[in-house]
């Protein structure tokens, strides 16, 4: 297998095992910020975007989805999703078909499975599942409520206060949006 990203690997346990966004967009966010000058900068965002849309889309809120998916295909590079061992044709379809059904009201939640071209990847995820007591594309727990409302429960004093002082950067640069 060639190498990839642990902090991926771990993206891909949770998103495909666990199911659990929250935790695919934590460990993906934390990766992006520790790498700032890495060329596959804006396909992590891509995949932090994937996850945050699917957490909307499973507590129904259906605008944030389709603004979250939509991105995630603007953001999500050919060359560097193929490094990532991802179908990129693929995964935009995949995208597309999530976002243009939502805005059509015809999408019933489903979970999703990115599409893994790498054979060893795919192997070695469905081995690391089988160690850690996990099932590869298991479906999500509908009603487990911490896993669905997890994101709603995290302390966000420190996006908000981020947010303020890049508004405020921002006004005095006199560009205030």
């Amino acid at each position: 297998m060639k190498p990839y990203p642990e902090a991926y690997i771990e993206y891909l346990l949770y998103f495909h095992a666990q199911r659990d966004y929250f935790e695919c967009h934590e460990v993906m966010e934390e990766f992006w910020k520790e790498h700032p000058g890495d060329a596959r900068s804006r396909t992590y965002v891509a995949l932090i975007q994937i996850a945050v849309g699917m957490y909307h889309i499973r507590r129904g809120n259906r605008n944030g989805a389709v603004k979250m998916l939509q991105s995630a295909g603007r953001n999500a590079e050919a060359p560097y999703v193929l490094s990532l061992g991802l179908d990129p044709d693929k995964l935009q379809e995949l995208l597309n078909q999530v976002w243009s059904s939502i805005e059509r009201d015809e999408f019933l939640y489903q979970d999703i499975n990115l599409p893994i071209t790498d054979p060893e990847l795919i192997d070695f995820c469905i081995k690391e599942c089988e160690r850690r007591g996990l099932k590869w594309q298991a479906p999500s727990l509908m009603e487990d409520e911490l896993l669905i409302q997890k994101h709603t429960r995290r302390d966000r004093s420190e996006v908000i206060n981020e947010r303020a002082r890049q508004q405020q950067i921002r006004m005095e640069k006199g560009g205030a949006r």
